[in-house]
């Protein structure tokens, strides 16, 4: 069993940053990936940024592209989102899940497990 916690959320306005932190515990393989998923209500949970545990493998999603830096602490078994430039439409629910493996997936099915999630709120 995995067990992913997200927190870092909070209220912030247009333009600030947020640092989001995924904690990784349990029974874990060494390659592994971590994904940043978001749902804003009424939407899609959405694919933003992946990190590969082993390789220097990131993906991000178009929209956050050059604002958003996926990072990792393996010692921490710690994964952050750097978050930058924040817009309104970034407001929802930010999830981690984790994926075994080394490529970087952006299929939310393609991910076994998940965090309760974090609200992040953009203000403008």
């Amino acid at each position: 069993q995995v067990q992913l916690e997200e927190s870092g959320g909070g209220l912030v306005q247009v333009g600030g940053s947020l640092r989001l932190s995924c904690g990784v515990s349990g029974r874990t393989p060494n390659n592994y990936v971590i994904g940043w998923f978001r749902q804003a209500p009424g939407k899609e949970r959405e694919f933003v940024a992946g990190i590969s545990r082993i390789y220097s493998d990131t993906r991000y999603a178009d929209p956050v592209k050059g604002r958003f830096t996926i990072s990792r602490n393996n010692p921490n078994n710690t994964v952050y989102l750097q978050m930058n430039s924040l817009k309104p439409e970034d407001t929802a629910v930010y999830y981690c899940a984790i994926a075994f493996g080394i490529v970087v997936l952006t299929t939310r099915d393609q991910y076994q497990y998940w965090g309760q999630g974090t609200q992040v709120t953009v203000s403008s």
